[in-house]
């Protein structure tokens, strides 16, 4: 155990971790050089078509006498749940900050959640070969951080290698070996897991005492469930099946089980064989349980999808704990599931990959907020921005309903203005302005605070004077003659027209306060006249009117699926 040093890459998105990673494996020979490629443990087809790491991945590699197992984490806000379950599989972290843009908001938090959970922290400045790096300013910002003297900053480029082996030396000497007794009875904690239709569940584990072996038996403590190790091995960063896997490793357990919800991020596997287990054995701490910020209801556009939806959900919460779901139905779309996320990004890489690895298309209704009876939540946001994009950023916050609280400034450039806001109002375009104000420079974090008194109402919509409950939505009272005229507006450009006239209302209550009108098709009833008496055209015309106010009085309108998900569109 003495020779293990287990770590992860911490940093705001885009500043270089999965660069990094590719050169730590290049140095140490764990990929062939034909095999390798630009962001190598960005694995998911989306992480490499967006250029970001959405879950974490590990990695074993052999270095100097050395066993080093590396765990790569997302930098995005809404992937925050991943990196917390990193650092409880780990001992020490590197801090990497890119030259050219200095500490940004997710730095800071993702520093904080290292020294929460007691790691030893490498403090790294990136990007030294950009032509406009700030190197020596970011390296200052990065030692007051840290909490340590400029020199002990590594500088590094992870696109050159400039560096890179120095900073291993460091992983070697800075970052402790894992505690942990080998001799002990097992005790190996979950950080991740997915499903595999040959092994079933296979469980990302770090062994913390005792050692497993293939083909033994084991059990899930808190669930009391038992399976056997079908399986157990290492990552390289693929697959690698080991005869055992010990002390202070980390690696997988393939446990042949079928069913998705048996097994959870944060659970302790030990040991069938060991009498008593429940009264020798503790179970390990493991996570707090992510609470979801933002939910919508997705529905699969074929109805007879419903029993898939409801599996690929299941086999999606197996590397994705953050990831809440439960039954609903409503009248318009049929049966489907209320989901919650930590955020938009979240939302929207999950609806992506329910389609493209699952083939499940599904409508999603408009993201929201939980509201609890008339109190919602606000968050606390933290922004840091250069000092010149300053006041542009305090004038977008006076166009949002938010309170400022104070305003730090982390060097002569670089300032952090925090202010809280009900969560909302951050959901749905906040952050795009933000970036777009800012030239892209600021960063933001936020956490939950609280839940706050809000003044809200039930808007609803009602077409033909039918309410399509898919369409409610609870907006608060200052807000709703807005979001009624925007919604009745997108649905008179979204519904074909009809026989006969339709009324589309935004109402709250009985209280119409929002209307627009479809007109009926046209049709020439007096075309196959040719001259005569002008009460011929009247009469006829006068019988195709009532007809139309018969069929207004009696007709339905069935709304499009195209029209439901381009209204619901996020």
């Amino acid at each position: 155990m003495t020779h293990i040093r287990n770590f992860c890459i911490l940093a705001h998105i885009d500043h270089g971790k999965s660069t990094l990673a590719d050169r730590f494996l290049e140095l140490t020979a764990t990929i062939e050089k034909r095999k390798m490629r630009e962001q190598y443990l960005d694995m998911h087809p989306l992480e490499r078509e967006r250029g970001i790491t959405i879950r974490l991945q590990p990695v074993r590699m052999e270095y100097k006498l050395f066993t080093l197992n590396l765990i790569d984490t997302p930098g995005h806000v809404d992937f925050s749940y991943e990196v917390s379950r990193s650092l409880a599989a780990v001992e020490g972290a590197i801090l990497l900050v890119d030259a050219s843009q200095g500490i940004q908001a997710q730095t800071v938090a993702n520093f904080e959640l290292a020294k929460l959970a007691r790691l030893a922290v490498i403090p790294v400045v990136n990007k030294i070969d950009l032509k406009e790096a700030r190197v020596e300013e970011t390296a200052s910002e990065l030692s007051n951080l840290a909490a340590v003297r400029p020199q002990e900053v590594f500088r590094i480029s992870g696109k050159t290698g400039e560096g890179v082996e120095a900073l291993l030396g460091g992983v070697l000497e800075q970052i402790p070996p894992p505690a942990g007794n080998p001799d002990a009875p097992l005790r190996a904690l979950i950080f991740d897991s997915h499903f595999d239709p040959y092994k079933g569940v296979v469980a990302y584990v770090r062994i913390v005492d005792g050692s497993v072996r293939q083909g033994e038996k084991i059990v899930f403590m808190a669930r009391e469930v038992e399976a056997e190790a079908l399986e157990v091995g290492i990552f390289r960063p693929e697959l690698e099946s080991r005869e055992e896997l010990a002390a202070g490793e980390i690696g997988y357990i393939a446990t042949g089980m079928k069913d998705p919800g048996v097994v959870r991020v944060g659970e302790t596997i030990t040991n069938l064989k060991i009498e008593n287990w429940k009264l020798k054995i503790a179970p390990l701490a493991g996570y707090f349980e992510p609470q979801p910020m933002v939910f919508a209801s997705f529905y699969p556009q074929n109805a007879d999808d419903f029993p898939r939806l409801e599996d690929a959900l299941k086999k999606l919460k197996l590397n994705d704990a953050a990831l809440t779901f439960a039954p609903e139905a409503s009248q318009a779309l049929g049966r489907g599931f209320r989901c919650g996320f930590l955020g938009m990004l979240h939302l929207d890489i999950v609806a992506e990959r329910l389609k493209r690895e699952y083939q499940v298309e599904t409508i999603i209704t408009i993201p929201t907020v939980a509201y609890r009876e008339q109190e919602e939540p606000w968050v606390s946001v933290d922004i840091i921005t250069p000092a010149g994009y300053l006041g542009p950023v305090m004038r977008l916050l006076d166009e949002f309903e938010t309170i400022y609280k104070t305003t730090d400034y982390l060097s002569e450039e670089r300032s952090i203005a925090k202010f809280e806001m009900p969560l909302r109002e951050l959901i749905v375009d906040f952050y795009d302005r933000l970036k777009s104000i800012s030239s892209g420079y600021a960063s933001m974090d936020y956490r939950f605070l609280e839940y706050r008194p809000a003044k809200l109402v039930t808007l609803d919509i009602l077409v033909a004077q039918e309410k399509v409950d898919a369409l409610s939505r609870i907006v608060p009272e200052t807000h709703v003659s807005r979001e009624g005229r925007k919604m009745v507006e997108r649905l008179k450009e979204l519904l074909p027209k009809q026989l006969f006239p339709v009324a589309i209302q935004a109402a709250v209550g009985g209280k119409i306060l929002a209307r627009a009108d479809i007109p009926s098709y046209r049709k020439d009833v007096t075309a196959k006249l040719y001259g005569g008496d002008r009460t011929r055209k009247d009469k006829l015309l006068q019988k195709q009117k009532k007809g139309k106010k018969r069929m207004k009085l009696v007709g339905r309108v069935e709304i499009p699926q195209e029209a439901f998900l381009l209204a619901l569109k996020i």
